[in-house]
């Protein structure tokens, strides 16, 4: 089983295993904290803690994904928008690149075979239900903001557990398939391991 899905993952397979999260009725009060979290501005602040922070992070996460956007700056701006996304809404940058690895294969106009769109496949009546009409969920912003705040009210769902929330999220709840894809991607190619220098600061 792990050689297939590291097989699956070299092969760049893996927009294949994008799904469709399915609808279900939200009360009045969830989907306005919903609406409220895809609709608040984006305000003009770094989510790192320091410049030096954001240095050793996009450093040693840029490389890896050059062969899949081999333009520089608009590399960097989405590793910023990812991790900015995904801090705000409390989740590990690195499990939303793999993520996204597994989703869309860090392809912009991806569209799977269910409707999902965008870089982090989001089903569209999420535009309806949360967000607003024109959104356009092609756009990276919108699609690492839409993504982020579904995986965290799904999370929020399950009560932190990870596997039953990507599970949601593909709709494939129960199978263990996806969110094993989302693991090994999440570990073998995206993960860090801060600096010395980082750990020396936060141990102040």
């Amino acid at each position: 089983m792990r050689r297939l899905i590291a097989a699956l993952l070299l092969l760049g397979a893996s927009a294949a295993f994008a799904g469709a999260q399915k609808y279900e009725p939200l009360s009045a009060s969830v989907r306005a904290a919903l609406s409220k979290a895809v609709s608040d501005s984006r305000p003009p602040i770094s989510s790192f803690k320091t410049p030096m922070e954001a240095v050793d992070w996009l450093g040693a996460m840029s490389p890896r994904l050059e062969k899949r956007i081999p333009n520089r700056q608009y590399r960097i701006d989405l590793l910023r928008s990812v991790h900015y996304e995904a801090t705000r809404a409390g989740l590990d940058p690195q499990l939303v690149l793999g993520l996204m690895q597994v989703e869309s294969g860090f392809r912009k106009y991806a569209v799977s075979s269910a409707g999902a769109r965008g870089y982090m496949q989001v089903m569209p009546f999420w535009v309806k239900v949360i967000g607003r009409p024109d959104d356009n969920l092609f756009d990276l912003r919108t699609s690492l903001r839409y993504g982020c705040t579904i995986l965290r009210h799904y999370l929020d769902i399950e009560q932190g557990d990870l596997f039953r929330a990507l599970g949601r999220y593909n709709g494939s709840l129960g199978k263990a398939e996806y969110p094993n894809m989302v693991r090994a991607a999440w570990q073998n190619q995206w993960r860090y391991d801060k600096p010395p220098s980082q750990l020396v600061q936060a141990g102040r």
